[in-house]
């Protein structure tokens, strides 16, 4: 067949279809062809998987994370409320101890009205002080326990330098599915914990006197504090390992290994307590020191356990012996979310040093109730600590995956959620604060601290939703990066409100004691909570880097 070639212009234009042809077919195509497989038959477009981080239920998320978090600082709450229990009751005036404190007043009565001259006036003297020191040496114990107590939280304080920028990056990594890049930050945090830690403890070791000292603590007490302290500080480096690599799997999402683990550190720690104190089988009796003793072994085997759960793997978080060497871009990177934070929570821990010692200045009693009333109210900012740590793993993930608005709505129902178990707290305090002081104080030279402790008991329980505000929009912004601005305003509160006003209603003005004390540190949250809910209203921490 012969080729007839074209060439015309005319018989090209023939050739063309028509423009009205063209776009209807055009039309007629599909937005999306199907891949054809080698044999010819149409394969399924590939999508990327939702992100689960932005699929699931907030209010059951916060759930999820805040639960083992409350269920564990609870036990610890059991451990510390045990503690304060030892203390009171058994190292504290017996039924024959009062006995013989009764027979050495009749005694100091019998030499006065004897003429017995100079020595039967030394005996006396002497009787006196004997009784007085029987008589004060229950008292003493809890207000050391008091110095004591602020001075571990120091130490839990002490963790922040690390433990929160572990939570945010980790957290952001894991939401944007980068678990390699994960992995490199928990060991690097794990590096810092080690470092910090072993730093805190010569410090805290070697100056724990001065620092009894400066917080006004004088006599016995203040040896009391010392000896108590010291223990705790020896095992810094072990509870540091521990609370960072707990952080770590937090920001992975995974709370249930931390309840567990610290869980098994409260439970440990309450037998061990009381055998050190009392001398139970085995154990030496330690006294007021043996409560320390067995805090300080309990986080020791803590830290043996996260490590053991972290070498096994756990929410895709394992340890790798390689990546411990240091990456000093990794580490600033963390510190430079941490150390705000740290200042932030050391800041605090500073300030109700200086409230405390305000406090302690107004008597044993005084310092004593204060100490008892903090241990309860324990109940409502444990309740928010937990809300805070899950508001921190929800809003790090939500911006890790892209989402600005899932974070602000996971802050939100964080506080919801929180506030109302702390209002629920608030309530309990104000009906039962007598038998609560009473649970610690049965004995009759106590009955001062429960008149002094019961009305601050109840002026806090009208302070729950500002201080959920305080506790849960910190863990929020935490997670955020955004940890320079709440800073600011811890050290407005304390240093611009409470402790001017402390000072002013304890003074000769208002001469309120203890109860002018707590009116500035409500006033005090009022403040801040009010700060914070207005910086996470704003939104302004959606562009903080990390």
């Amino acid at each position: 067949m012969n080729c007839v070639e074209i060439s015309s212009p005319d018989a090209r234009l023939l050739m063309t279809p028509p423009r009205s042809d063209v776009e209807r077919i055009r039309t007629n195509l599909p937005t999306e062809l199907p891949d054809l497989s080698l044999d010819g038959q149409p394969t399924a477009v590939l999508e990327s998987p939702p992100n689960p981080v932005l699929q699931r239920s907030l209010w059951r998320w916060a759930l999820a994370l805040a639960l083992p978090v409350m269920v564990q600082q609870f036990l610890a709450l059991a451990v510390s409320l045990s503690d304060r229990f030892i203390a009171g009751r058994f190292l504290g005036m017996s039924e024959a101890q009062m006995l013989r404190y009764a027979e050495r007043y009749a005694q100091v009565l019998a030499w006065q009205t004897l003429p017995t001259g100079l020595g039967g006036t030394c005996v006396a003297a002497n009787l006196v002080r004997q009784a007085e020191w029987e008589r004060h040496r229950v008292v003493a114990y809890q207000s050391a326990q008091t110095t004591a107590g602020y001075l571990s939280w120091f130490v839990s304080s002490f963790t922040v330098l690390v433990t929160v920028g572990a939570t945010a990056l980790v957290a952001r990594h894991v939401g944007a599915g980068e678990y390699e890049s994960a992995l490199r930050a928990m060991h690097q945090a794990l590096n810092l914990a080690a470092l910090f830690g072993l730093a805190g403890t010569i410090l805290g070791y070697v100056g724990v006197e001065a620092l009894v000292w400066a917080l006004q603590m004088r006599g016995l007490a203040a040896e009391y504090t010392a000896a108590y302290l010291r223990p705790i500080f020896l095992a810094l480096s072990f509870q540091m390992i521990e609370a960072v690599g707990l952080a770590c799997l937090a920001g992975a999402g995974d709370t249930v290994t931390g309840m567990w683990v610290l869980s098994g550190v409260a439970l440990v720690n309450l037998p061990l307590s009381w055998a050190f104190c009392l001398g139970w089988g085995p154990f030496p009796e330690l006294g007021f020191v043996g409560i320390a003793v067995g805090t300080a072994c309990s986080h020791v085997l803590g830290c043996i356990a996260v490590l053991c759960v972290l070498a096994r793997g756990r929410a895709g978080l394992r340890l790798q012996w390689h990546m411990f060497r240091p990456q000093r871009a990794l580490m600033l990177r963390m510190l430079r979310v941490s150390v705000p934070a740290g200042v932030d929570s050391l800041s605090v821990v500073l300030w109700q040093l200086w409230f405390l010692s305000i406090v302690n200045g107004l008597g044993l009693v005084a310092s004593a109730a204060h100490g008892i009333a903090i241990q309860w109210e324990a109940l409502g900012y444990l309740s928010g600590g937990a809300f805070a740590a899950a508001a921190m793993t929800m809003v790090g993930q939500s911006l890790g995956a892209g989402s600005p608005q899932r974070a602000r709505q996971a802050g939100w129902t964080a506080f919801a959620l929180g506030g109302a178990v702390m209002c629920v707290m608030g309530a309990i305090f104000y009906m039962l604060a007598e038998p609560m002081f009473r649970l610690f104080c049965p004995y009759p030279e106590q009955e001062p601290i429960v008149r002094a402790g019961v009305p601050v008991l109840r002026l806090i329980a009208y302070a729950m939703p500002v201080l959920a505000s305080c506790i849960i929009f910190t863990g929020a912004l935490r997670g955020a990066g955004d940890t320079r601005v709440p800073v600011l305003f811890t050290w407005i509160g304390f240093l611009g409100v409470r402790i001017p006003l402390a000072y002013w209603f304890t003074g000769p003005s208002w001469q309120l004691g203890l109860l002018g004390a707590w009116y500035a540190m409500v006033i005090d949250l009022v403040v801040r909570g009010l700060a914070f809910l207005i910086r996470f209203a704003r939104g302004r921490w959606h562009a903080c880097r990390v």
